[in-house]
């Protein structure tokens, strides 16, 4: 997760905005140049109204709680699951009937689409899905089939710990439909490994990463990193790097570290205080990833995420273009028609969630999202990617003045070069064009069509740019 970076930049611009304090923007698996452009294929529009066609599996279990970790989770102990479907941990009670209420909820789960619009992505997280056996991770993906539809070529990803499979087991489940997997490094040092509570190792994650690289019938994997561990140098950082480009995924996700209340780090450790990273610290580590990755061919394309031409995680697009989602599992939240809902994070609770949505009496209390928290979440995702924001259609969505005004709150910060206006083609304008298109409503968008924040500096900004957005949409 990310956290704050470092204080006040030097270079913001001479107009004296409003404060703020450039920082690694928070994100979770759901962090170049300051080029303007993608090579990626730009997003389709949002539209929450549209039949989902993703959806998220919650497989809570892992070895052991990590350090920095507040997700909901049931830990089965250091020796669980690692080996394949026939062996230690395939028919661990906790699992199995895990399983089963899962698909319960499946089952009783009616599809928002009498069209029969199949399922796209279907994203296993965690947890530690990958110590869940490969034949009941089939058989939530039969329940998905039977239930909404799987189109001809689904994205169907993976999380996985090294240490938690071999490559029979790997075979098992790319053989039950798995085609991309997620793999949770996080760092290669043994020393901040064990700070962290991790279950692996260096010589763990080195084995891993050669049963993916040499397993038949899988090209797209991706490598989690995390930045600003306690003690973590520059050096270490930069051997990180090195070490995922030479083991060359398709992907990697870039993670600073976020210290939660109720975990074992936010007991022991301060933000920004020895021995976790300074601020500074913790904003050049997120410049060293953007240079190092964008110089090896990876396309910085979201606040924590780089792809190879291509490679986009096709599952999180769903979330930074605000579609609607399927969820299913401990904790999980959906996004249906507009209205957003979690379930239970204790198995108890959630047991007796499932029961109610069987017998027809369970309602959420999430009333659907009115025109302002609609405009907030469209501009928060937006720029929280390369795309940026399509100011055409959110002109349409919540009307020309609205998205002039924040135009104009963002002018000192393109004038600064942190955030970026193009054009119809997404190239970018000078400042002198920018200020033309905003002199008056009636010729506004003649010029810019989309804004973007710059990499990394803007990315950097993005809390508190963003945040200056939402005083606009709802001051």
């Amino acid at each position: 997760m990310l956290r704050l970076a470092f204080p006040l930049v030097t270079h913001l611009p001479p107009k004296k905005p409003p404060p703020i304090h450039p920082r690694p923007p928070p994100a979770r698996r759901y962090a170049t140049t300051t080029a303007a452009t993608s090579s990626s294929p730009s997003p389709p529009h949002s539209n929450p109204e549209l039949p989902p066609s993703s959806v998220y599996v919650h497989l809570p279990f892992c070895r052991k709680r990590c350090h920095y970790c507040d997700f909901p989770i049931v830990a089965l102990g250091s020796s669980s699951g690692t080996t394949p479907s026939g062996g230690e941990g395939a028919d661990d009670p906790r699992i199995v009937d895990y399983v089963r209420l899962l698909l319960r909820e499946v089952a009783a789960t009616r599809p928002v689409s009498d069209d029969g619009v199949p399922l796209e992505t279907v994203f296993f997280g965690g947890g530690t899905p990958s110590l869940v056996p490969p034949r009941l991770v089939a058989a939530v993906l039969d329940a998905l089939r039977g239930r909404f539809g799987l189109s001809a070529c689904p994205e169907v990803s993976i999380e996985m710990d090294p240490g938690t499979f071999d490559a029979a087991r790997l075979r098992e489940l790319v053989g039950v439909g798995v085609n991309r997997v997620s793999l949770g490094v996080q760092a290669f040092q043994d020393d901040l490994l064990r700070a962290c509570g991790r279950a692996h190792g260096v010589e763990e994650v080195h084995e891993a990463v050669g049963i993916v690289t040499a397993c038949e019938g899988l090209q797209n994997w991706s490598m989690d990193l995390i930045s600003s561990l306690p003690k973590q140098t520059e050096e270490m950082w930069e051997e990180s790097l090195r070490c995922t480009v030479d083991a060359r995924p398709t992907h990697v996700s870039v993670y600073d570290l976020q210290i939660e209340q109720g975990t074992k780090f936010g007991q022991m450790y301060t933000p920004g205080v020895f021995p976790l990273p300074s601020d500074t610290e913790s904003a050049n580590f997120y410049k060293i990833a953007s240079k190092r990755l964008s110089e090896a061919g990876y396309n910085h394309y979201e606040i924590s995420s780089y792809c190879k031409p291509g490679y986009e995680c096709k599952h999180n697009l769903t979330y930074w273009q605000n579609r609607p989602f399927y969820a299913f599992g401990l904790g999980s939240a959906s996004y249906i028609n507009g209205f957003r809902y979690s379930r239970p994070r204790r198995m108890k609770g959630y047991a007796e969630w499932v029961q109610k949505l069987e017998d027809g009496t369970w309602s959420h209390e999430s009333r659907s999202s009115d025109s302002k928290d609609m405009a907030m979440d469209v501009v928060m995702l937006s720029l929280r990617t390369a795309w940026g924001l399509d100011l055409q259609s959110f002109s349409k969505s919540f009307g020309k003045s609205l998205a002039l005004s924040l135009c104009n709150t963002f002018r000192p910060f393109v004038e600064s070069g942190l955030v970026i206006a193009m054009d119809m083609e997404r190239r970018a304008l000078p400042h002198i064009d920018f200020e033309l298109d905003l002199q008056s409503e009636d010729d506004f968008g003649s010029r810019v069509a989309f804004i973007r924040l710059s990499d990394p500096d803007g990315f950097l900004l993005s809390n508190e740019l963003i945040s200056l957005a939402f005083g606009i949409i709802s001051p």
